[in-house]
C-alpha cells in the first residue's frame, strides 16, 4: 500500500463504516452497537435514528447476574448471528468497566464491581460473539467509570488500584479471549487521554498482555490522529471520508508520526478485514424464536431473589394483584447508544394472565410510567386492589431518565412515587412482593414491610415473561448480585469525593465495592454474591489439593466442594472462592473474589465441584518491580455464597521469592480511611488542582460549559438547534434529550467534527479556539485558511 492509502485506512469512511482505499482491494467493514443486542441505524446520521429490529438481551448487570459463563457464551453467539445477518463485522461490546459507584449512569452496561467476575463474563460473551466470525470491541479501555464529563476528565488512580482493579477487569478477557478490536475510552487516565495513552495502548495492552487486535477510538475520542496512532491507536472513529487525512500525511513527512506506527496501524485495519470475512460471507439469518427463548432465560438466570418470607412462589390458586404500570410497560434496558429495537417485548401482565388465568388476577396502575410520580388516587386504588388480595406484587424500580448513558445518576432512591406506592400496598396486603426493574442498586425504605424482593434487573425483551414464571414458580430465580447493594448512599466513599470538574481522585485505591464494605466492616443491604433459591442447598467435605509441578510459577491449588439439593425443587447455586492473605505487609483488601462455578442440580442430586487457584489468585500488584509478586505466608481459602456468607474455608501456604515489600499509607491498612494526603503518598507524585482551564488558556479539550466566550455561547447555541431538529420532540423525562442536554454542556470542541460529521475540521476548530483565548486576528486566519483547504 501506498502512504496515502495506509493513512486512508486509520480513519473511518463515515459513522460506522471503514475506508476502502482505491487499488488496496479491501472492502468497508461495519462496526455498531452494542453489547446486549444489535443496534444497527438504518441511516448513518447519528445516535438519534431508529435501528433495525434485533433481540434485545439482558444488559450486562443482569448478565452478570447469572454467574454462568456457558451462558454468557451462548448469548455471544446468538448476537454474532444477528451482527453476521446484518453485515455487521464488528460488534462494539462488551463493557468491561468496573462499577467503582453505584452513581455511575452507565452501570447496566457493565458486568460487576469485581474485576476477576467480570473479565470471565466478558470473556465468555467475546468467545461466543467471534465463533460466528463477527469480531468484538472491548470497551472502554480504561478507567471509564462515570459519565459526568466523560469527555474530558481526567481518572487519577495509583499503580496498584490501576493493575489490580481497572486494568485486571479487561486482562483476561484480552489474554483468554483474544478480542478482535478493543475500544479506547473517551477520560484520561493519570492525564493523558486513552486514546494516545502509549502505556495503555502499547505497553501493557500489546507488550504485555499479547494483544494482536485493532484498537479502535471511542466515538470522537480522537484528539490528534498522528499522536494517537503514534501512541498505539489503529482506528479513528467516525470517520470524515479522508478529511483530515493530509494533516496525518504532513505528520509523516514531518516525522512525527513513524512510519512503523503507520504499518503497525494500516496492517490492524487490513487484518480485521480478513478476519471478519466469514461475518461477510456466511449464511444470513437467524431463529428469532430461539433467540427470544433464550433471552427469557437468560433473564431468568439473572433475576436475584433477594428476600422471601416464604410468599414465593405463588400458590397455585392465590389471588393476585399486579401492582405498577412496569408491569404492562416494562423497563427492559438502558438509554443511550445501546437502545435496541426489539422484535417483540414481553410484558409481566400478560404472560401471568396467560399462566394463571384472568380470574386470580387484578390490576392498579399505581404511578406514571414516564416520571415515576404517582398521586392519591392512584394509591387509594392500589390500597383496595390489594386489599382484596391474597398476594400483591408490586413492579416498581428506575423510570428511564434515571439510568442513562452521559448522565450520572443523582442518587440511589426510586422515585418518591415507587416507594409511597410501596408503603401503601404493604399497609394494605400483608403479603407483598416487590420486582425490581433497574441496572444498578436502589435504597429500600420499605425493606422491611414486604415479603419478598425480586431483583429483576434490566431484563430485556423477554423480562416480562421471564419475572412471571419466576414468581409462580415455573421458572427459578437463578441469580446471584454482582455488585453490593449498600443501605445508602453515603455508605460508600466514593460519593464524596471529588469527581470533576478537571479530576477524579481514586483515592479509596484497591477498596472498591465488596472490598471496601468488608475491610471497612460496613453493614449493607445486601453483599455481593448473595441470591436466595427456591430450593436448599448443602455444602460439605472441602478439599484443597495442591497440584504438584516443577516450575513454581505454575503452582495451583484445587479448591473442591460437594454440592447437595437438598430441596424438592431444581435449582442451581453459585459456589464462590475467596482468598485471604492471613497477615500482609502491604495493605490488601480482607478478601477477594479468585474462582467461582455454577452448578445445576435436580432434588437429590448431588455433585463435586472445584475451581482452580494459580499463583495469581494470591499475588498483589508490587510497584517496586512493575510486576506481580506474592508475600511468604498463610493464605486463608474460603469458600461462600456471598462475601459474607462463608461456608468453610482452610489455609495454605505459600513461599515468595521477595521480601521487603512496601507496606504503603497508613490509612489503607485495618478499616481503611482515606484522605487526600494518603492519597498523594501512594499516588507517587503531585496532584494537579481539580480546577477548570482558564481564560487564555483553553484547549480542543475545553468541555463548551467551561469556555466562558460570547463564540462559545453561540456555538452551543447552534448546535443545541441542530440536535432539535435531528431527535423527535419529548418531554423533559425523556433520556434521550437528558444525554444530549448533558452532552452539549461537557462537549470539548475536538468533537464539533464527529457532531458536524466533517463539516468541521479539526484546524477550524483549533481556530475556534484561539479566537476564545483572544487571538481573534490569528483564530480568524486559520479559520479562514482551513475553509480554503476543504
Amino acid at each position: 500500500m501506498t502512504t496515502h492509502e495506509q493513512v486512508s485506512l486509520t480513519s473511518g469512511a463515515d459513522f460506522w463504516n471503514t475506508q476502502a482505499p482505491a487499488g488496496t482491494g479491501l472492502p468497508a467493514i461495519m462496526l455498531t452497537d452494542g453489547p446486549h443486542g444489535l443496534r444497527k441505524q438504518r441511516t448513518d446520521a447519528g445516535y438519534a435514528m431508529e435501528s433495525v429490529p434485533a433481540t434485545c438481551f439482558p444488559t450486562a448487570s443482569a448478565l452478570a447476574a447469572t454467574w454462568d459463563v456457558e451462558l454468557l457464551e451462548e448469548v455471544g453467539v446468538a448476537l454474532g448471528a444477528e451482527a453476521r445477518s446484518e453485515d455487521v463485522s464488528v460488534l462494539l461490546g462488551p463493557g468491561a468497566n468496573i462499577k467503582r459507584s453505584a452513581l455511575c449512569g452507565r452501570n447496566f452496561e457493565y458486568f460487576s464491581e469485581d474485576p476477576f467476575l467480570s473479565s470471565r463474563m466478558a470473556a465468555a460473551w467475546i468467545r461466543g460473539v467471534q465463533s460466528t466470525g463477527v469480531g468484538a470491541s472491548l470497551k472502554h479501555f480504561a478507567v471509564n467509570n462515570q459519565e459526568f464529563r466523560r469527555y474530558s476528565v481526567d481518572a487519577l488512580v495509583d499503580d496498584r488500584a490501576l493493575r489490580e482493579i481497572y486494568l485486571a477487569s479487561f486482562e483476561h478477557a484480552v489474554v483468554a479471549a483474544r478480542p478482535a478490536t478493543v475500544m479506547a475510552a473517551y477520560n484520561r487516565v493519570n492525564g493523558t487521554h486513552c486514546a494516545e495513552h502509549r502505556f495503555l495502548l502499547t505497553d501493557v495492552l500489546r507488550d504485555a498482555w499479547g494483544f494482536d487486535g485493532l484498537v479502535v477510538s471511542d466515538w470522537g475520542a480522537v484528539t490528534r490522529r498522528s499522536t494517537c496512532l503514534e501512541a498505539g491507536l489503529d482506528l479513528e472513529m467516525p470517520g470524515y471520508g479522508g478529511r483530515g487525512d493530509d494533516a496525518v500525511l504532513e505528520a509523516v513527512r514531518t516525522g512525527e508520526l513513524s512510519a512503523a506506527a503507520l504499518d503497525r496501524a494500516a496492517e490492524s485495519v487490513r487484518r480485521l478485514i480478513e478476519r471478519t470475512v466469514p461475518a461477510r460471507t456466511a449464511e444470513k439469518g437467524y431463529d428469532h424464536a430461539a433467540h427470544h427463548t433464550l433471552a427469557r432465560r437468560a433473564a431468568q438466570a439473572g433475576t436475584v431473589l433477594l428476600k422471601n418470607d416464604g410468599v414465593l412462589p405463588i400458590g397455585s390458586t392465590e389471588r393476585i394483584a399486579v401492582i405498577g404500570e412496569f408491569a404492562k410497560q416494562p423497563r427492559y434496558q438502558g438509554a443511550g447508544s445501546s437502545g435496541i429495537n426489539p422484535h417483540r417485548v414481553d410484558d409481566a401482565w400478560t404472560d401471568l394472565t396467560e399462566q394463571v388465568g384472568a380470574d386470580r388476577l387484578s390490576y392498579a396502575p399505581g404511578y406514571v410510567r414516564g416520571s415515576g410520580r404517582t398521586e392519591p388516587a392512584l394509591l387509594d386504588e392500589a390500597r383496595r386492589v390489594a386489599g382484596a388480595a391474597d398476594v400483591a406484587v408490586v413492579f416498581a424500580g428506575l423510570p428511564d431518565s434515571y439510568e442513562t448513558e452521559g448522565v450520572d445518576r443523582a442518587n440511589l432512591d426510586l422515585p418518591a412515587g415507587h416507594d409511597a406506592l410501596i408503603a401503601a400496598v404493604a399497609e394494605a396486603c400483608p403479603r407483598v412482593v416487590v420486582v425490581l426493574a433497574n441496572g444498578a442498586p436502589v435504597t429500600m425504605p420499605w425493606h422491611d414491610d414486604v415479603a419478598a424482593i425480586l431483583e429483576g434487573y434490566l431484563g430485556g425483551q423477554a423480562s416480562g415473561s421471564a419475572v412471571a414464571r419466576v414468581l409462580i414458580g415455573d421458572a427459578e430465580p437463578g441469580g446471584r448480585l454482582a455488585e453490593t447493594f449498600p443501605l445508602r448512599v453515603t455508605d460508600n466513599p466514593v460519593h464524596v469525593w471529588p469527581a470533576g470538574p478537571a479530576q477524579v481522585e481514586y483515592r479509596e485505591s484497591v477498596y472498591v465495592g465488596y472490598r471496601y464494605y468488608d475491610a471497612a466492616d460496613v453493614d449493607v443491604r445486601y453483599p455481593f454474591g448473595h441470591g436466595l433459591s427456591y430450593t436448599t442447598f448443602d455444602w460439605t467435605e472441602l478439599e484443597i489439593i495442591e497440584v504438584e509441578n516443577d516450575d513454581a510459577s505454575e503452582q495451583r491449588f484445587d479448591v473442591s466442594v460437594r454440592v447437595t439439593n437438598t430441596g424438592d425443587r431444581p435449582g442451581s447455586d453459585v459456589v464462590q472462592v475467596y482468598v485471604r492473605d492471613v497477615e500482609s505487609t502491604v495493605f490488601r483488601p480482607d478478601q477477594e473474589l479468585a474462582g467461582f462455578t455454577k452448578v445445576h442440580l435436580v432434588p437429590g442430586e448431588s455433585r463435586r465441584v472445584t475451581v482452580q487457584l494459580d499463583r495469581r489468585a494470591f499475588a498483589f500488584w508490587d510497584t517496586t518491580v512493575d510486576d506481580w509478586s506474592i508475600e511468604s505466608g498463610d493464605f486463608e481459602i474460603r469458600v461462600g455464597a456471598s462475601s459474607r456468607d462463608i461456608r468453610a474455608s482452610a489455609t495454605v501456604t505459600l513461599e515468595s521469592d521477595r521480601t521487603g515489600f512496601a507496606p504503603g499509607p497508613a490509612g489503607y491498612h485495618g478499616s481503611p480511611a482515606f484522605d487526600r494526603d494518603a492519597f498523594a503518598e501512594l499516588y507517587g507524585r503531585p496532584l494537579p488542582d481539580n480546577v477548570v482551564d482558564a481564560p487564555g488558556h483553553y484547549t480542543v479539550d475545553t468541555p463548551l460549559a467551561d469556555i466562558r466566550h460570547p463564540a462559545a455561547t453561540l456555538l452551543t447555541t447552534v448546535m443545541r438547534r441542530k440536535v432539535a431538529a435531528m431527535i423527535p420532540a419529548t418531554d423533559e423525562d425523556d433520556p434521550l434529550s437528558l444525554l444530549f442536554a448533558r452532552s452539549l454542556q461537557e462537549l470539548p470542541p475536538r468533537m464539533m467534527t464527529m457532531l458536524s460529521q466533517g463539516a468541521v475540521t479539526p484546524e477550524a476548530t483549533r481556530a475556534f479556539v484561539d479566537i476564545c483565548n483572544g487571538g481573534l486576528l490569528r483564530g480568524t486566519r486559520k479559520l479562514v485558511s482551513a475553509l480554503r483547504r476543504k
